[in-house]
């Protein structure tokens, strides 16, 4: 009898020890799996190729719409080889990398500074009841306020020049930016506070090491959106404003092109504001958002 209860304890421990066997190497087959890291090919097919065709789709399109004379009216719709000439001209020139790096340079550099004024803006808000019952509701309704609608009273506040195009920037970008972490820290779970608090972190030590981390997703979400505000803002800003002094951004061709019913230029413009705009995110905000998430376990590596 006795020999019978130690083979049947035997076989369940035989048994448990393949249960947890099983389960450390699903664990290591999963931990194996996250830091395997994909090949150029599936890189290229999964993330490259996809955008690609979607491009050649819509210069196949375009060119149809020429071909077929479905629009045959070059002063509504030039063709693609109209609108490749006006980028060889403004290259051969050498002025199309001076469009781009007068908006790029104004853009960022705006954004730094409502960067600067909006992270500590939001944490005010967010923390001190009566400066959010006070501010609130003023950052949400600027958040809403069309960009263009500073353009004007900057321009005679400030006169043409850089610094009015800095304080529209800020204007569009700071209520984005606040509100965004305003709604990070709103969604911090309340044992993060506490366990911090136990530990020590209080203060300005619990703001940098419990509440900005905690909040980085919404945050990260808020300068997403600040500079897609700040971007809008400078482009209306750069179409409505023009002076010798502040030089030709893109939003100035655009309106260029305008002026000179030229709409091959004025494709140009739209395609570079596009391209820059595009080329920011991916850049800079999609491998930032990619970090976050991945050092959240939100996101596989491979």
């Amino acid at each position: 009898m006795a020999s019978t209860e130690t083979k049947a304890d035997a076989a369940v421990e035989e048994k448990g020890n393949d249960g947890l066997g099983g389960l450390e190497a699903g664990l290591d087959a999963l931990e194996s799996s996250v830091t395997r890291r994909r090949s150029f090919g599936t890189t290229f097919r999964q993330k490259v190729l996809p955008p690609l065709v979607a491009a050649a789709v819509v210069l196949v399109a375009w060119q149809a719409l020429i071909t077929f004379k479905i629009v045959d009216d070059p002063t509504k719709l030039p063709s693609p080889s109209d609108v490749w000439g006006e980028v060889q001209d403004a290259w051969l020139k050498g002025t199309l990398l001076d469009y781009i790096w007068t908006s790029v340079s104004r853009g960022l550099l705006g954004f730094l500074f409502a960067l600067v004024i909006g992270t500590p803006l939001g944490l005010v808000v967010a923390r001190v009841k009566f400066v959010r019952a006070a501010i609130g509701p003023i950052l949400s309704g600027l958040q809403s306020l069309p960009s263009v609608a500073w353009v004007p009273p900057a321009v005679i506040w400030l006169g043409l020049n850089n610094s009015m195009m800095y304080a529209v920037i800020l204007l569009g970008a700071v209520p984005s930016i606040a509100n965004g972490l305003v709604s990070g820290v709103d969604q911090v779970p309340p044992l993060f506070l506490r366990a911090g608090r136990t530990m020590g972190a209080t203060g300005l030590r619990g703001t940098w090491h419990v509440v900005m981390p905690a909040a980085l997703p919404g945050y990260l979400a808020g300068l997403k959106q600040g500079w897609a505000f700040s971007w809008r803002s400078l482009m209306a800003a750069e179409i409505i404003a023009s002076s010798p002094d502040l030089g030709v951004g893109l939003g100035q061709l655009l309106e260029n092109g305008r002026n000179a019913s030229s709409m091959s230029m004025v494709f140009l413009a739209i395609f570079l504001i596009l391209f820059v705009g595009i080329a920011i995110d991916l850049l800079i905000f999609s491998p930032v958002e990619r970090w976050v998430l991945r050092n959240r376990g939100l996101l596989v590596k491979g």
